[in-house]
């Protein structure tokens, strides 16, 4: 007699839990099966999206959490019966994915300006290729019930002409407008960057007055 899971000997069952035996082979099986697809076209649809984590990484804990709620939810409305869909993905964040890129190549004694815009873009797809796969084997390692035949990537053509329609529109409805405004300017990169991805360093500065003589007199006026 064996254990269906494991495919063993009951007598030898492993007295602690190996997931790594086990949760690999039956995920694979899943994804095989297309067991994540919605297949019930007469049921109640219920999708979600999964917030699609930057390629400039792997996954932390904070992902883990934020997924594992997810498939809860998913698996929930799916054992109700519901046409369940969790649409998963990968997002570009340009800025910092570029920042990953160029910090390697500064590791390596080399840099952007070293390449055209092309190949520089393509060094840039090669980390995305890398670094997406990572994220993706995460996902399926912690067990998500995500459809991956629907896997997206923010800067797949039908997704970019998506966000352009959207700003258009909303620029359009005066809901969005552009403006002078003070930014974080990165003098290596030659672009704005977020206030997340500024390293904040406090350093002695100075308060600065400025003079200004009135008309008519030696009178001044400061600021």
């Amino acid at each position: 007699m064996t254990d269906t899971l494991t495919d063993t000997p009951t007598n030898e069952l492993a007295k602690t839990f190996d997931p790594a035996a086990i949760e690999a082979k039956w995920y694979a099986h899943w994804e095989e099966t297309g067991a994540f697809r919605p297949e019930r076209p007469d049921a109640q649809p219920f999708t979600i999206v999964n917030p699609p984590p930057n390629v400039t990484g792997s996954l932390h804990i904070g992902h883990a959490l934020d997924n594992t709620l997810q498939d809860v939810v998913v698996r929930y409305e799916r054992l109700r019966g519901k046409d369940a869909l969790w649409v998963v993905g990968t997002d570009h964040a340009g800025i910092a994915t570029q920042m990953v890129v160029e910090r390697q190549m500064a590791e390596r004694q080399d840099r952007r300006t070293n390449y055209s815009r092309e190949d520089f873009i393509a060094k840039v797809w090669e980390w995305k290729h890398e670094s997406g796969g990572t994220i993706t084997r995460q996902l399926r390692r912690l067990g998500c019930s995500m459809d991956w035949s629907r896997e997206q990537f923010t800067m797949d053509p039908h997704f970019s002409a998506a966000v352009t329609k959207v700003f258009v529109d909303l620029y359009n409805r005066g809901l969005i407008y552009r403006a002078k405004r003070l930014v974080n300017w990165d003098p290596a990169l030659k672009t704005a960057i977020s206030d997340l991805e500024v390293e904040n360093r406090e350093v002695q500065g100075h308060m600065w007055h400025f003079k200004y003589p009135l008309a008519g007199g030696e009178t001044y006026t400061y600021v």
